[in-house]
């Protein structure tokens, strides 16, 4: 961004952070491990040389301007297209304008912002121009490529990823800024309005070209304050940060963290994650990490989905807040989980056997006649409550076990009492 300290003029109606693009890769603030010294898009620069290639990362993270500087820097043309807003017959113009510079002599980079957006047929429309070299293709995307861009695109670009810009990127973009506009920003107000970013510079000035207006030449703490108050941290409901973050929150409950779950469950909230969807998650949660550990956790984490549907926010977030602590809390086991996919994995890989007889009911006179029934030992009536070596399997299918407690709360006694009912049935099958 161009360190000149002048202020704009008032009649250029363009937003702040589009005036502030960098003019070149030295003025461009943050992703040093890409720009920096010696860093791979800093030495394609450095010689003049660009490939096709993806940008992947967080909004306001500096795609836009990375890829409009390399381009500059290679001396090729530049054709920008929205996914958003173009569709098969924009890219065939782009294609066609691209040819008739390459006839020239001259090299185009066809840059595709969102490109996640465009479907497969889209994307494909890419691939012969991009092949024949007709265009140098460079994609911006929030969303990670391994699933929203297609293989065949995929292999024919690089991908590079961008971080979040962290505090000392910021400061550096809104020193800039606050000169070009000519205002002062004391420095609890430049803490906030970094804080309030997020990662995201674009976020950042838009709020100071609002406070800038309503500042008689100093932005104060309590100017940023007034123009924060509605807005929400980065959270892309369905996207990457989304996924990220609830996996965060569920690694954080099976690592039996309560504090860093609940921060989790926290930021969830606070980025306008719809509370219903974090407590249907517990209910999984309480199954595959807790189980028979503790088999309160599923009732406690449904108590918790019940009362927010009947309090909604923010009441009912707290049930929410309180059945993470608790699942996070609880004696972890997988055991219930892992049997599950056992079973379900044995029954795929084996034929269909026949129900036994013995385990057949028979309502009617024709199904005991056949044999329905047969043999059945009712447990109940048996020493115990347990029919010692009774078999349940399908004849010609070998006993399994796909459930193998373990020793961590209530599912030790599960553990124990079974073992007991299998020296049973070994007495039994013995005798």
């Amino acid at each position: 961004m161009p360190d000149n300290g002048r202020r704009f003029e008032k009649d250029d109606g363009r937003p702040l952070a589009d005036r502030m693009r960098p003019t070149t890769l030295a003025e461009f603030a943050g992703q040093g491990h890409l720009v920096g010294a010696g860093a791979p898009l800093a030495s394609l620069a450095a010689e003049g040389r660009l490939h096709s290639m993806i940008l992947w990362g967080p909004p306001g993270s500096g795609k836009t301007t990375l890829a409009k500087l390399l381009a500059d820097g290679a001396g090729h043309r530049w054709i920008s297209i929205s996914a958003v807003l173009a569709g098969v017959k924009d890219v065939r113009e782009a294609m066609r304008t691209a040819e008739a510079a390459r006839r020239l002599g001259e090299g185009t980079v066809l840059f595709v912002d969102e490109v996640h957006r465009f479907n497969k047929a889209q994307q494909d429309a890419f691939l012969p121009h991009v092949e024949k070299g007709v265009v140098i293709f460079i994609g911006a995307t929030t969303e990670n490529p391994s699933f929203e861009v297609n293989s065949a695109l995929l292999s024919r670009a690089r991908i590079y990823v961008l971080k979040p810009l962290d505090d000392a990127a910021l400061r550096r973009i809104l020193d800039r800024a606050a000169a070009a506009l000519g205002v002062a920003v004391k420095e609890q107000a430049a803490a906030q309005l970094m804080a309030l970013a997020d990662g995201d510079a674009r976020r950042m000035l838009n709020v100071l070209e609002t406070v800038a207006q309503l500042a008689d030449g100093t932005v104060d703490a309590a100017l940023v304050e007034r123009a924060a108050d509605a807005r929400k941290r980065r959270f892309d409901k369905g996207g990457d940060v989304f996924y990220e973050q609830i996996s965060a929150l569920h690694k954080a409950v099976r690592g039996s963290a309560v504090d860093a779950a609940l921060y989790w469950c926290c930021r969830m909230l606070d980025g306008g994650c719809d509370p219903a969807y974090i407590a249907r998650r517990l209910v999984r949660m309480a199954s595959e990490d807790i189980g028979n550990a503790d088999p309160r956790a599923v009732q406690l984490a449904l108590a918790a989905w019940d009362a927010y549907r009947r309090l909604g926010s923010p009441e009912g977030d707290l049930a929410i807040a309180q059945a993470v602590i608790y699942l996070a809390g609880a004696p972890k086991s997988n055991a219930a989980y892992k049997a599950f996919g056992a079973a379900k994995a044995h029954v795929a890989g084996t034929p269909s056997h026949e129900v036994p007889m013995h385990l057949r009911n028979a309502p009617t006179g024709l199904m005991r006649k056949l044999g329905y029934g047969e043999g059945y030992r009712y447990a109940h009536d048996e020493e115990g409550a347990y029919a010692a070596g009774e078999k349940y399997f399908p004849p010609g299918l070998d006993p399994v076990r796909y459930y193998h407690p373990t020793e961590q709360g209530l599912e030790a006694r599960i553990k124990a009492r079974l073992e007991r009912l299998r020296t049973l049935d070994e007495q039994a099958g013995r005798t």
